[in-house]
């Protein structure tokens, strides 16, 4: 028996499309998709504050917060070198610009916020081909 709240199909739907990407997903992948849901927590936050929802705005800007600490745990510092170190400056900045947002409901904190890992996250579409092929070209 569930004491939950009533789902809907549609929310239903969603989360097991997420599900079913995230098992079905390479570390590239993953740290694609965690991008786009950081950006994508970012902007309904955006949406909440604009609509006065803050109680919507505070777990959408929690939710995107524990994206950035995943991204951060998710860095390799032996592989990565200068790269990892900028990255993990990056996630730390956001994550203090999002509580900033958060404390003070400030949607300039929010869009700044969504400008920076924008072209992280394009960076990474970017090289989607290249980590497969050096993906294959390993595995042969």
């Amino acid at each position: 028996m569930s004491y939950g709240y009533p789902r809907s199909a549609s929310a239903m739907y969603q989360q097991n499309a997420v599900h079913g990407r995230v098992e079905d997903a390479d570390p590239h992948q993953l740290t694609m998709l965690l991008m786009d849901t950081a950006i994508e927590r970012i902007n309904q936050a955006r949406n909440h504050l604009a609509r006065g929802d803050l109680g919507g705005k505070a777990i959408s800007v929690s939710k995107a917060m524990a994206i950035l600490v995943e991204l951060r745990a998710s860095l390799d510092h032996a592989k990565g070198g200068k790269l990892s170190g900028r990255l993990e400056a990056l996630y730390e900045y956001v994550g203090r610009r999002l509580l900033a947002a958060q404390a003070h409901n400030d949607d300039a904190a929010l869009a700044e916020s969504a400008r920076l890992l924008g072209p992280i996250r394009d960076s990474w579409r970017e090289i989607r081909s290249q980590y497969l092929a050096e993906l294959h070209s390993g595995a042969a």
